[in-house]
């Protein structure tokens, strides 16, 4: 019997998550494997638990598989859900989390990027130029979030969420832009391109234009998402395709291409500061995009809108509790 591809994914990340839990029971059983399990997530959360070090992996990965199902449902990226939820009702400390965040957008951008260049929804032509300003930017914005009290970096992560459940409540995508002339600097970077829409055989042609005022607003997303690891597919997508004018398939494609450039990036910055740990990075990871293949599974059958409203309350909820966590209220 042949299985479908998408059901051989979902069982190759259910043995995945059965692998990592018979691992933690074999390292519960090792002392100095669980007590230096124990160290690192003393030293993330700031303090001795009250649980066992094993229970929050655990907890990670149930509440990133939820999560996971609930981002591809919305239409989100998962990092814009990890980092204000996890910072907000776990306690570990902020530069973990958005550590974990970045490498959670990471292994999402690398999973789908292949599949998306393969079928041109992904352009490197348009993602090159964009991920060299994007990259940089969020280099320094991770060295910036870092440097930052974490009070401040709360306040403003706070504030950034908000004003991504009011742009996710407000924007209006457009599945074809307009385009009647290509800027000189869009001709010269090659900014155009064709892919074949599946449900039609048609080959719709696009080009790009506004590309300066576009390029100058990717510095910003840089820094904001190497600020707070949240990846910056939010941003990118109204970007590329409110402004610049590419097809929305391929703001959404060459977007997913772009985290995998730009989150590497400053996903090595919180590396090399030791804000990654493997106890918090792999269950969230393996949650997520477990929830995604069921995600994706259960798309079909869902309520988007009901879905998109209910992410952009939570969202709301998130950035508020953000907010009061960082003013000490």
């Amino acid at each position: 019997m042949k299985l479908n591809t998408k059901w051989i994914r979902i069982l190759g990340g259910a043995a995945l998550s059965a692998l990592l839990l018979v691992t933690l029971a074999w390292a519960g059983n090792n002392p100095e494997i669980a007590n230096e399990a124990a160290r690192q997530l003393a030293e993330a959360t700031g303090a001795a638990s009250v649980l066992p070090w094993w229970a929050w992996p655990t907890i990670l990965l149930f509440f990133c598989f939820v999560m996971g199902v609930i981002a591809v449902l919305a239409g989100v990226g998962g990092a814009v859900l990890f980092v204000p939820l996890v910072s907000g009702f776990f306690p570990f400390h902020l530069d973990f989390v958005r550590g974990t965040g970045l490498l959670v957008a990471l292994a999402g951008a690398l999973a789908a990027g292949p599949g998306l260049l393969k079928r041109n929804l992904a352009s490197l032509r348009l993602a090159l130029p964009v991920a060299l300003i994007a990259s940089t930017c969020s280099i320094g914005g991770a060295f910036l979030g870092l440097a930052l009290p974490a009070d401040v970096i709360q306040i403003c992560l706070g504030g950034t969420i908000i004003f991504i459940a009011v742009l996710l409540l407000t924007s209006k995508n457009t599945a074809r832009p307009v385009v009647t002339k290509q800027d000189a600097l869009s001709l010269a970077l090659g900014m155009n391109g064709a892919y074949i829409e599946p449900a039609t055989g048609e080959i719709i042609e696009w080009k790009t234009h506004r590309t300066i005022p576009g390029l100058l607003l990717f510095i910003i997303i840089g820094t904001m998402a190497g600020m707070f690891g949240l990846g910056a597919g939010w941003a990118n997508v109204p970007v590329l395709n409110l402004l610049m004018g590419a097809p929305l398939k391929v703001a959404v494609g060459t977007s997913k291409f772009l985290l995998s450039i730009t989150d590497t990036s400053a996903a090595w910055v919180y590396l090399n500061k030791g804000c990654v740990i493997p106890l918090m990075a792999i269950p969230s990871i393996i949650g997520l995009m477990m929830g995604s293949f069921v995600g994706v599974r259960l798309l079909a059958k869902a309520k988007p809108t009901f879905i998109r409203y209910m992410v952009i309350g939570v969202l709301a909820f998130a950035g508020g509790k953000a907010l009061l966590k960082g003013l000490g209220i």
